[in-house]
C-alpha cells in the first residue's frame, strides 16, 4: 500500500512540476512530511497515555512503568536517548523450565510468538516485545501489549502471541518420548 502511495506521489509531483504549480507541490510536501513524521514521533508522554488507556493499573515514572493488563503484570522500559522501548511480562523462574519447555519456547519464537519473544534474564522467563521507540505507532503499541499478554498467558500450551501461526506450529506433544538422534546438520 505504501509503495503505491509513493508511485502516485511521484506522478503527482511530475505533473505539478510540468504545470509549474509550486503551490500544489508545497502542499503535497507538507502533507507527506506530516504523514512521515506521524509514524516517527512516539515518546514517553504518548506512550504513557496509551498504556494508561489500555491498562487496568499503571504505576512508575516516565520511561519505567509497571502495569496490569487483564490480570497479567507487565513492565515498560524506555530509553529515549538511544531510541529503545520494551514491554515485558514475567512468566516463571527459569529454574522451573525443563528442556522440553525451553525447546517449545524456542520453537514458538520462530512460529507462533510473532513480534514477541520468550527470553530469560536474571533467572526469570519473560514474554518480551522490543522495538525502536520513535518509530513505534500507537497501533503497534496496542498490538504489542496484546501480544505480550497472550504469549505470557499461553506459555506451556499453544505458546502463541495471537491466533495466527506463521509458517505452522511444529510444537507437538507425543505420548511416547522421542529418541534423540545425535546428528549434525549443515545449512
Amino acid at each position: 500500500m505504501l509503495g503505491s502511495f509513493f508511485v502516485m506521489f511521484t506522478i503527482y509531483i511530475r505533473l505539478s512540476l510540468k504545470q509549474h504549480n509550486m503551490n500544489r507541490l508545497l502542499i503535497t510536501l507538507v502533507l507527506l512530511g506530516s504523514f512521515y513524521s506521524y509514524s516517527q514521533n512516539m515518546n514517553n508522554s504518548i506512550l504513557q497515555e496509551i498504556i494508561q488507556k489500555k491498562a487496568d493499573t499503571l504505576d512508575g515514572v516516565s520511561g519505567n512503568w509497571k502495569f496490569i493488563y487483564k490480570e497479567i503484570p507487565m513492565l515498560c522500559v524506555t530509553d529515549e536517548t538511544n531510541n529503545r522501548m520494551r514491554i515485558i511480562s514475567p512468566i516463571t523462574e527459569s529454574s522451573n523450565l525443563d528442556e522440553d519447555l525451553l525447546l517449545d519456547a524456542m520453537t514458538a519464537n520462530f512460529h507462533s510468538a510473532l513480534d514477541v519473544k520468550y527470553a530469560i534474564s536474571n533467572g526469570i522467563l519473560w514474554s518480551a516485545y522490543i522495538h525502536p521507540l520513535k518509530e513505534l505507532t500507537p497501533e503497534q503499541l496496542e498490538n504489542a501489549i496484546s501480544q505480550v499478554y497472550y504469549a505470557a498467558k499461553t506459555f506451556g500450551t499453544t505458546f502463541s502471541s495471537t491466533e495466527l501461526l506463521f509458517g505452522g506450529n511444529t510444537i507437538q506433544k507425543d505420548s511416547e518420548p522421542k529418541i534423540k538422534e545425535n546428528k549434525t546438520h549443515k545449512f
